[in-house]
């Protein structure tokens, strides 16, 4: 363990560590010398500057994602939840391998790999199985061994699961939000329920804001009419395309995206009174915003659709959120009015963005691959002991509420919150969220020895 750096924003008392982790965990053991390659793991861990000195108990933060880094928090309350954790632990941040300070993986890292199959295998390394082994080497390494507390947002309930079926004695009880998986998984069934919701979600955008309908379809139609030479491009040179544009509805199971887009599209029309006019150029502002909301974080979208692959698959994934598009001819470029896409990638993607091409060839041999780590045990997790409070969102546009409560009804000690008072963000909105799971859980003993 390297301690890097020791400091102070407003409210909380930081500390900057690192330490090496082997690439492959499959000729490695936790906690053991290594084998071959290292990568760097960065981690912070952060408290309540008047319990700097204080042995309290460990909370590790498992971000949402893929290929999400940890939060760089402003103070306790820049990122809801963190204001209520401080009062009761001392909280660990770290930075999934390949992202942020843990030997970030971009377009750089790919182009020093030669070979679309020797790229495909390295992408593997970063998927769940190998973050798991990470953090439980550095539980043992930095910590002593200490138990410790899971908080799982998003794709980090997945690694939750995934660390029940692996390291169950290493966690006192586990919190998740947002973020239970269907297990079994299965890529094509989670598109299944995502594209109806986002036709709903775009058609209760639309009543709310009518008058963004003709705005919308205006730049769609001038964005259709402007390919190849004559494209409109965003400021870092990336075609704007319609299907580019459609992606904007990623932000829609977020609060308060709806109005985030709204005042987007306010701005579409360099004529400046907000008409959508077919004659007036998209302004500068406008294609900043909206290469700023569809821009790409290095690992997010080529390990989409791999978060769902889970051991040996019956068939390959073969770009799934794209076959359950096909299927729908309400999501073409030229339907009326334009609908939103959700999370989902697509094969387009890798061509148009400048920061995706590098992926793209090793996209095709992960697209046509049916080898993938195991990453859960469906009856270790049904004899499961550690209490896990996870928080159902009902209306949750990225993770189905339905599937996150088939999987914990076959997982021992689970308990469900379910609510529709928030969207799938709701633990970074105030401190409500955590500190109801924290309750939940503390009336009920789970923590009993933590707290």
């Amino acid at each position: 363990m390297t301690l890097l750096a020791k400091y102070y924003v407003p409210g909380l008392a930081v500390e900057d560590h690192s330490i090496k982790v082997p690439l492959d965990w499959r000729i490695n053991t936790v906690g053991k010398g290594f084998t071959g390659e290292t990568l760097s793991l960065f981690y912070r861990v952060v408290c309540a500057p008047e319990h700097a000195g204080d042995d309290l108990p460990l909370l590790v933060f498992l971000q949402g994602g893929p290929g999400g880094a940890g939060p760089r928090p402003l103070n306790p309350t820049s990122d809801g939840w963190l204001a209520e954790a401080i009062k009761h632990f001392r909280v660990v941040l770290p930075d999934q391998r390949g992202t942020g300070r843990s030997s970030c993986v971009d377009s750089n890292a790919m182009g020093r790999i030669e070979g679309a199959r020797e790229q495909a295998e390295y992408l593997k390394f970063f998927l769940a199985g190998s973050i798991v082994r990470d953090f439980e080497h550095l539980r043992r390494t930095a910590f002593d061994g200490r138990k410790w507390v899971t908080l799982g947002q998003s794709y980090g309930g997945f690694l939750t699961l995934a660390y029940l079926s692996l390291y169950p004695e290493a966690v006192t009880a586990s919190f998740t939000t947002g973020g239970i998986p269907h297990v079994p998984a299965n890529a094509r069934e989670v598109y299944e329920h995502t594209f109806p919701r986002m036709e709903r979600k775009t058609r209760l955008y639309y009543q709310r804001y009518p008058q963004d309908i003709e705005r919308v379809a205006t730049v769609a139609d001038r964005l259709a009419s402007r390919r190849g030479r004559d494209a409109i491009t965003l400021p870092n040179g990336d075609p704007l395309t319609v299907e580019r544009l459609q992606t904007l509805g990623s932000d829609f199971g977020m609060q308060p995206s709806p109005e985030r887009l709204h005042w987007l599209m306010d701005t579409a029309f360099a004529s400046g009174n907000g008409i959508a006019n077919v004659h007036a150029p998209l302004g500068d502002q406008f294609l900043a915003s909206v290469m700023q909301a569809t821009a790409s974080t290095p690992l997010y979208w080529p390990l989409q659709e791999f978060i769902y692959a889970d051991g040996e698959l019956d068939e390959p994934i073969g770009w799934a959120a794209q076959q359950v598009r096909d299927e729908h001819p309400e999501f073409a470029v030229d339907h009326r009015p334009l609908l939103f896409t959700g999370e989902a990638m697509f094969p387009w993607m890798f061509e148009q963005e400048r920061a995706l091409r590098p992926f793209r060839a090793a996209m095709d041999v992960l697209m046509a691959d049916t080898h993938f780590g195991k990453v859960y045990d469906p009856l270790r997790l049904k004899r499961n002991e550690v209490p896990l409070q996870a928080a159902v969102y009902y209306d949750d546009m990225y993770v189905d509420s339905g599937m996150q409560l088939d999987t914990l009804s076959r997982v021992g000690n689970s308990h469900a919150w379910v609510t529709n008072e928030y969207q799938h963000d709701g633990i970074h909105h105030g401190g409500r969220v955590f500190d109801h799971l924290y309750r939940l859980a503390l009336d009920r003993g789970d923590l009993e020895g933590v707290a």
